[in-house]
């Protein structure tokens, strides 16, 4: 473990873990259950574009945001020089993030039940994006896609160059060549 002065505590790490998979199963459930029956297919959509837009928000964050603006700048190079500290955005700055960036752009462009479909979406994102990122510096083992993601973050972290921003996927480094 580092010795980071920004370690978070193991509770305040692992509740981000724990407030954002409740956060997707109640904006879920009030999606099943509140929303009309007829709009399912064109939230199911949001929800999906939003899970899919996430790995592109994954990779600008990364890339420009981590890399390039303070204080992220700062937090991201303590977990290059920490990579096994419990180190992770606050919980309040990335949901007031996601609150600000994603639903209330969307909720004034269209309504609740999209407003919420497709911040699903990029919560789920964002979820699955945390224990990937967890899991590579933290568990061992893992199938072929698990040990892939381990190696391309190994070169994010360990190489000269500057590329491998993507932690859940490689697609956005193919498209913007930032692959070493």
């Amino acid at each position: 473990m580092g010795s980071s002065a920004l370690e978070h505590s193991k509770f305040a790490y692992f509740a981000d873990f724990v407030i954002y998979a409740l956060a997707v199963t109640l904006v879920a459930a009030a999606l099943v259950e509140g929303a009309p029956r007829a709009d399912w297919p064109a939230l199911s959509a949001l929800v999906v574009l939003g899970l899919l837009g996430w790995s592109l928000v994954e990779y600008v964050a990364h890339r420009f945001v981590l890399h390039d603006l303070p204080p992220f700048r700062v937090w991201h190079a303590d977990h290059h020089a920490h990579p096994t500290a419990l180190i992770c955005t606050p919980t309040l700055v990335s949901g007031a993030l996601i609150a600000l960036l994603i639903f209330l752009p969307a909720l004034l462009l269209s309504n609740l039940w999209r407003a919420s479909a497709l911040t699903l979406g990029m919560l789920t994102g964002y979820l699955a994006y945390s224990c990937i990122h967890h899991a590579v510096h933290h568990w061992h083992g893992g199938g072929r896609w698990m040990l892939e993601r381990k190696r391309c973050h190994a070169m994010h972290h360990h190489s000269d160059q500057a590329g491998h921003y993507g932690v859940t996927t490689s697609f956005w480094d193919t498209v913007f060549r930032t692959l070493k």
